[in-house]
């Protein structure tokens, strides 16, 4: 577990450092996820758009993201003004951003696969448009 977690938050502080060096205000949400409260991992913005994230890294080929998750994204972003979007980074791949609508919904959950990112998702220079 702690492995996984520790694993979780290297990935978020490299996206962090990407929306930073490339000219976005970009934060780690303290306590995402442990809260009572709706907060995404990742806060992003430029002035023009403001992403809220919720990142996944995975040794798999798929990732799960719970209706509970996914429900608190959308509320967060629609109350802070905020894009929803999902990012995964799987093993020996790139960063793939998912929007919300693009996930696969199981009866339990929604999914982010490899091979969707590869169709649907977007690379994260894509994302801040470069």
């Amino acid at each position: 577990m702690r492995n996984t977690k520790a694993k979780g938050s290297q990935g978020e502080r490299e996206l962090v450092s990407f929306f930073n060096m490339n000219g976005w205000a970009c934060l780690r949400a303290a306590g995402s996820g442990s809260t009572k409260y709706p907060c995404p991992d990742i806060l992003a913005g430029n002035g023009h758009r403001r992403l809220a994230i919720e990142c996944k890294v995975t040794k798999d080929k798929k990732k799960y993201f719970s209706r509970d998750e996914i429900d608190q994204l959308k509320i967060f972003a629609r109350m802070f003004g905020a894009e929803a979007w999902t990012a995964v980074k799987f093993a020996q791949e790139p960063w793939y951003f998912f929007m919300l609508e693009d996930l696969e919904e199981t009866s339990k959950s929604f999914v982010a696969s490899s091979e969707l990112g590869t169709r649907k998702g977007l690379l994260k220079e894509e994302i801040i448009g470069i």
